[in-house]
């Protein structure tokens, strides 16, 4: 165990929180609030946000995508540099909050901001950036990561800097409100994955980040079997919270990592268009059998710890599926809209990112990849 481990992003979790981000933010910032399709308009978000900031300057800027693409995020410089920006305040998920740490970091450079995403260069300043969650999944409203897509070559790839660590985050549950079951779903699956990602590897010696993965796991369980009370409040606030515990950093500090799920699931998306979450169910369960000798002791520490399954690794596996299952989305890529060439798509993809060796010890090779989604098929 050797890690430095810090946090800056405040939090302010509970309901009507959302006035408290004027706590953050000076009356002299010049604050460019930016959202997605518009749904905070019909939740009563928007609302909220105008009423605080009522004596601020602020502008606007919405039509952040799922999956938000340098393109979307490129037309929002031109308002930052014409109305003298200082502080970006992202109302949304984690697409809203991941194109806007690619936007304050953008907009300070004077070169292609793609640099940033493809690791040319570093982040070395951003605009500040403040968030207000609305769709809880990805964590990326208090970590220094975000992911970002190139449409016109059909890239999706991650950056990171400590320059992008929200100077806030305010995680009030009855934003959710209006979600959908499909982003509901989502979440809890995105949530997850993510945790498996820091654990799902080979035993260490860190006690507490296998003792409070295997919490988080064992509440996001506790929300799949729970799946008929996702439109009381508690369930809310409960995903809102496991969500965002996932992806802080504090779980995956010190001990080994994996993510091979997610760099085989960014390549679906950037090709077909499959919601993220959608991606990492078809992948990770196929994953953990193509690994399951070289993660056969971290699977069975899961299986005791999490679902009390003793000496069974595949019965770990199905309840895994079953978990994505019980919220609604398939584990069978054949169900999403693919073509003949998906394979070919996605091992090409990770070949040209220099990614033909996956995994917390470089063992998944795109032979492996491919034995992966042939078995995701069916």
């Amino acid at each position: 165990m050797n890690f430095t481990y810090h946090n800056p992003t405040a939090i302010e979790f509970g309901e009507g929180k959302i006035y408290s981000m004027t706590k953050y933010i000076d009356k002299s910032k010049r604050i460019l609030v930016v959202y997605g399709g518009g749904s905070i308009k019909g939740n009563g978000v928007y609302d909220q946000v105008d009423g605080a900031l009522e004596d601020y300057t602020w502008f606007e800027f919405s039509g952040v995508e799922p999956n938000p693409t340098i393109e979307t995020m490129n037309k929002a410089i031109q308002i930052i540099k014409d109305k003298k920006i200082d502080f970006v305040l992202a109302v949304g998920g984690g697409s809203v909050i991941d194109g806007c740490k690619y936007l304050v970091a953008a907009a300070l450079y004077d070169g292609d901001g793609w640099d940033f995403v493809n690791g040319t260069k570093k982040v070395n300043k951003a605009i500040d950036l403040g968030v207000i969650l609305t769709l809880p999944a990805t964590g990326s409203e208090s970590n220094s990561g975000s992911v970002m897509t190139k449409k016109s070559t059909t890239e999706k790839r991650a950056f990171m800097s400590p320059y992008l660590y929200p100077k806030f985050a305010i995680l009030d549950p009855l934003t959710m409100i209006t979600l959908n079951d499909r982003q509901l779903g989502n979440g809890l699956v995105d949530a997850f994955v993510h945790t498996c990602e820091q654990y799902l590897t080979y035993p260490n010696t860190s006690l507490v980040n296998d003792g409070y993965a295997e919490t988080i796991l064992k509440g996001l369980v506790a929300l799949s079997d729970s799946w008929d009370r996702r439109d009381e409040t508690i369930w809310q606030e409960n995903l809102m919270w496991l969500a965002n515990q996932a992806l802080n950093g504090l779980i995956g500090t010190g001990v080994p990592q994996d993510w091979a799920t997610h760099m085989i699931g960014h390549e679906l998306t950037a090709f077909y268009d499959i919601d993220h979450a959608r991606t990492l169910a078809v992948v990770q369960p196929q994953l953990l059998r193509v690994m399951s000798k070289e993660k056969a002791e971290k699977i069975a520490l899961m299986g005791r710890n999490v679902f009390g399954i003793i000496d069974d690794n595949e019965k770990v596996i199905i309840e895994i599926e079953k978990i994505y299952q019980k919220v609604g989305i398939s584990t069978k890529l054949n169900d999403y809209k693919i073509d003949n060439k998906v394979i070919a798509n996605v091992t090409n993809g990770l070949k040209e990112k220099n990614m033909s060796t996956l995994g917390e010890k470089g063992e998944i090779t795109l032979e492996k990849v491919t034995d992966i989604l042939t078995k995701a098929m069916y």
